[in-house]
C-alpha cells in the first residue's frame, strides 16, 4: 500500500535528519525517563497534532487524543477507561504542571453531536456513547442558536472537559494547593490560530 511506504519513507527521513540532531536529547530521554511538565488533551483529528501547533520536542508534552478533545466525569464504578487511565497517569505519575484542553474548528464528533449524535450506523456505536459527554451542552447551544452553532458546541466542550477534569479528586486536590493549572484553547485550521480561555470571561482570545 502506497499510504503504508509514505510512512515507512517518513521514517527513514527522521532516522536520517531529525534523529541525529536530537541524539542526545533521546540518550536522556531513554536514560532518565520522561517527565512532561505540561499535558494536552486533544482531538485525534488528522488535522490537529498538537506536537506540531506548539513546537515541541520529545519529552515537553504528555499527550492525550481522542474524539473531540472530551474529558469524562470522574467514575470509579468499574469498567475500561481510557481516558481518565491516562489523566490519572500524568497526574499522579508524571505530576503534570499543567493540563490543556485544546479544541479545534471543524470537528467531526462535534458536528455529529449537533445533528443528534447518530452516525446512520447499525446498532450500537461507540462514537454515539462517548459523544453523549456533551449532550446537555448540545441541547443548550441548540436552544441559544447561536450564529455558528458548531464553533459554540466546539468552545463549550472545552469548557465541560475542564470542569470533568475538576471532578478527578487528584486534579482538585492538586490545583487547590496550587500544583496544577487547567487551561482551555480552541485551534482554527484554516487559519493557523490559536486561541486561550479566560476562565474569568468564558472568552476565547487570540494569541498575539
Amino acid at each position: 500500500m502506497p499510504e503504508f511506504h509514505a510512512l515507512l519513507e517518513g521514517y527513514k527521513r527522521f532516522r536520517e535528519d531529525s534523529y541525529p540532531k536530537q541524539r542526545a536529547r533521546y540518550d536522556a530521554l531513554a536514560k532518565e525517563g520522561q517527565a512532561p511538565p505540561i499535558m494536552v488533551i486533544s482531538c485525534c483529528d488528522s488535522r490537529v497534532d498538537p506536537a506540531t501547533i506548539f513546537d515541541t520536542s520529545p519529552g515537553q508534552m504528555f499527550a492525550l487524543r481522542n474524539v473531540a478533545n472530551l474529558v469524562p466525569p470522574y467514575d470509579d464504578t468499574g469498567g475500561l477507561h481510557g481516558s481518565s487511565a491516562a489523566i490519572e497517569f500524568g497526574v499522579t505519575g508524571l505530576n503534570v504542571k499543567h493540563i490543556v484542553v485544546l479544541g479545534h474548528g471543524q470537528c467531526g464528533g462535534i458536528s455529529a453531536a449537533l445533528q443528534g449524535g447518530e452516525l446512520g450506523l447499525p446498532g450500537y456505536t461507540f462514537i454515539d456513547e462517548w459523544m453523549s459527554i456533551i449532550t446537555e451542552a448540545r441541547d443548550q447551544v441548540i436552544t441559544d442558536a447561536p450564529a455558528n452553532p458548531q464553533r459554540a458546541l466546539e468552545l463549550e466542550a472545552i469548557k465541560l472537559s475542564i470542569e470533568n477534569l475538576r471532578s478527578f479528586p487528584f486534579i482538585a486536590e492538586r490545583e487547590q494547593r496550587g500544583e496544577i493549572k487547567l487551561h482551555g484553547a480552541w485551534y482554527a485550521i484554516g487559519e493557523a490560530t490559536l486561541f486561550t480561555l479566560d476562565e474569568a470571561t468564558g472568552a476565547f482570545n487570540a494569541v498575539e
